[in-house]
Order: structure tokens, then sequence, then C-alpha cells
């Protein structure tokens, strides 16, 4: 895994512009992340084209392996093993750092285990709530506890398998949840019926990207239309079989080059964007272009040119299927003809940071005011300053907020190294923009 910064560098941002690059963007985490698992749960050899090389991968693969799965990550596409649902129980704790994926996704996983599994994580993580899986899967038969406090890992899980049946979870903190759960449930005694408390999902669109994965590996996942209410059901016994499975680009990621053309002006390219993805901070385009940015696809490719006569302000705009993408869209609006706030994202507080209380104080630190409630940020921009900003081992913080340095002399990012996490290359892309 390549890491250009020290970690415990400053990285200063040099302005420029307008831009004129096409970029590469890494594969996504979330796909990627989702396809291990489905790997390693099937019987025989898959081949993952394309997976993201990042510490949250990393960390992923690191878990499997310790459950026994075979994985050789050294080439494209990935070699995974998997072992038809039965997985070992390891001797230590799973590591799995501030990687909410993994935590969640694993923790589902390890009810599979023929033995007890510890799933751990860092000092982060162990903040991050992860109760309300462990009740869920608690409730479809599995012996699992919560070790840490306020129903954070560490959690144990006594392996053994599901029984299944019809639960209810509550899916509104976290969408990984829901998909941890279902990414298990083909290997569940009977089929899996999920129904949510209060009718509330967030982040829906990345249950959607889940259920592709599923699907792409041979399970019979769909959603269930009742009256007044959605489920979701799995048909147990429809196990993943092997796969040669292409990964497509980090919507996320693609957030930052796309916004940097937005800011900059001039025109970034990204290709092997498909016309239709489940990636929802794909959504960042349609906000760009309603903000006076014209959006090409020519075949594959997109192309982001930024507007002649400003940005415009879009007043209140609803983030909770897109919510990696608030961060980088937060940066953009300090750019905007007029406030700007962005609503229905309390989930994220529960993140790498609290994210909404961190994009409140470094907005201000550049000189915009900014306010934060319980689920929503306003942004009024203002005159903009350099700064140095904070970023709280959060990846999203030192991505989104180097863009401003495009525009905003004197703008330097602390610990630029935590972009580890997703793209460990990204200061070296935004270098040579």
């Amino acid at each position: 895994m390549s890491q250009s910064t020290d970690r415990t560098a400053a990285l200063p941002i040099e302005p420029r512009g307008p831009l004129d690059v096409t970029v590469r963007v890494p594969g996504s985490k979330s796909i990627t992340n989702r396809a291990l698992i489905c790997a390693a749960l099937a019987r025989g050899e898959s081949h993952l084209y394309g997976g993201l090389e990042s510490e949250d991968t990393e960390v992923m693969r690191g878990a499997l392996t310790a459950l026994g799965i075979h994985l050789d990550s050294q080439h494209d596409p990935w070699l995974v093993g998997g072992r038809g649902g039965e997985l070992l129980g390891p001797p230590a704790p799973l590591y799995t750092a501030n990687s909410g994926t993994t935590a969640r996704f694993v923790t589902a996983a390890a009810c599979l285990a023929d033995g007890p599994v510890v799933v751990d994580g860092g000092p982060r993580m162990r903040e991050r709530p992860i109760s309300d899986l462990v009740d869920a899967l608690s409730a479809l038969g599995a012996r699992a506890h919560v070790e840490g406090e306020n129903g954070c890992p560490p959690v144990v899980l006594e392996g053994g398998g599901l029984s299944g049946g019809e639960i209810e979870i509550d899916a509104s903190r976290s969408s990984q949840y829901v998909s941890a759960v279902l990414m298990a449930a083909p290997y569940a005694q009977y089929d899996v019926t999920l129904r949510f408390v209060d009718d509330v999902i967030v982040s829906r669109p990345y249950i959607d990207l889940t259920i592709d994965v599923m699907k792409a590996f041979g399970a019979e996942v769909a959603w269930l239309d009742g009256p007044g209410r959605e489920a979701l059901s799995v048909r147990a016994g429809a196990h993943y079989g092997p796969r040669h499975y292409h990964i497509e680009p980090d919507a996320s990621a693609a957030t930052y080059p796309f916004c940097a053309a937005a800011i900059a002006g001039g025109r970034v390219r990204i290709e092997n964007i498909p016309d239709r993805s489940h990636q929802s901070d794909f959504g960042i385009l349609g906000l760009l272009e309603r903000m006076g940015c014209q959006v090409t696809r020519d075949g594959s490719s997109v192309t982001v040119e930024g507007p002649e006569n400003g940005l415009k302000s879009l007043g209140e705009v609803d983030m909770n299927h897109m919510s990696d993408a608030a961060l980088t869209y937060a940066v953009l609006c300090l750019f905007a003809d007029g406030p700007t706030t962005i609503t229905n994202v309390a989930h994220i507080r529960i993140k790498e940071t609290d994210r909404l209380a961190a994009l409140e104080t470094e907005l201000k630190r550049l000189g915009a005011r900014a306010e934060a409630t319980e689920s929503s940020l306003r942004i009024q921009p203002g005159p903009l300053h350099g700064a140095q900003i904070e970023t709280y081992d959060d990846h999203r913080m030192a991505m989104a907020f180097s863009l401003a340095g495009l525009r905003v002399p004197g703008v330097i990012i602390k610990d630029p190294n935590c972009v580890v996490k997703t793209w460990p290359d990204y200061f070296e892309v935004l270098k040579h923009l």
C-alpha cells in the first residue's frame, strides 16, 4: 500500500486552475469490501478485478485471512478462496482498526465460524455503536454479545451459525447493520426477513449496493412490499458461488476531482463510470449541474466543467443518501453565491469522527459561518482565508478540505496521511492536477 505523505507532517495546498485533466479513481471501497465477504463465503475461488488497495480493505483482508480464507491480493485480479460459509474461529481477536464496513460485516460473517470470534477495533471504533447489529443477529439465533461500553466493540461471537426467521432491525443509525445481516443470511438455517424499526432506513442506496453484489454472487434477495411497510427477504440455502467480478470506480472518491473542477475551474474527466450505479455519491453530479457546472457523459467517461459565472447556491439539500459526499459538498458550498443547508445527516456523527461537529469547526476556521444541528449543517460563505485544517484522523475531512486550497492561499492539511484509509495516493493525484 502506497503512502505518499508523512503522518506527522502538515501539507500546504497550492492554489491552481483552471484544470484540464483525466483522473484515475481507485476502485470502490464499498463494493470491494462487500465482494470480499461474498467471495469468502462462496465455495471455490473468485477473481476480483479492480479491488481497492487501501487501509480499509487491507484490514478486511486480514480479518478474512484470520477466519481461514486463502487470499492472494498481490496482483490484479485478487484471488479469494471461499470456504462455503464454513469459517474458522481465530485464536486472537480480529482487529478492524477504524473500518466500519469491516467491523460490521465481519461481525455478521463471524456468526458462521466453528468457534468463538472476538471483533475489536481502534479507539474511535470503540466509540462507534454496534449493538443494533448484535441485537439483530441475536434475534436470528446467533450467540453474540457486546463487551464494550455504550454498545460499542469489542463484540464476542460464539459461532455455530444463524437460525433465520423474521426480525426487526434498527437501521436508523447505519445501513451497514442491514448490509451485514443480509450478506450472512444465505447461510442461515431458514429464510431471513428483515423489517425496520419505525420504517426508518438511512443511506438506503448502500443496501441496494449490497443486494447488487449478493445477486452477482448467486444469492436470492429482494425487497418485499407490505401494507405500509418495506421488508427484505433472503432465501436460505441460495449460497454464493465463485465469480469473476469487476469492481467499479469509487463514487465517494470521484466527488473530490469532480468538485475540484467546480472550485478551481476548467474540466476534470473520470473514466469507467457505469451508466447505472447504486453508488449513491454519484448523485453529486446532479447537484453540480444544478449549481451551474457542465456535466458531460461520453460512453463510460464523465467530464465536469466548472461554471463560467460562479456556483449557485441550492438552498437546502437533503444528503441522507449520499452522506460521504456531504463533506465534499460542504467545502464546495464555501464558493457558492449564497447559504446552503445540508439536511438529514445525523448519522455522520458516528463515522470516523463526529463529522457534523468537525465540519462546523473547520469551515469556521477558513472564515465561513457554519452552524451544525443534530442532523444538519448550515453554511454561509464569507471572506475566506488560509488556515491549518485539523483532520481528526478522518480521510474524508483531509480530502474534502484540500479542495478549498485550490482557490484559497494558505490552506494546510494536518495529518495528510490519514487518506491511506481509502485513497493512499490522493495527495499525489491532487498535486498533479
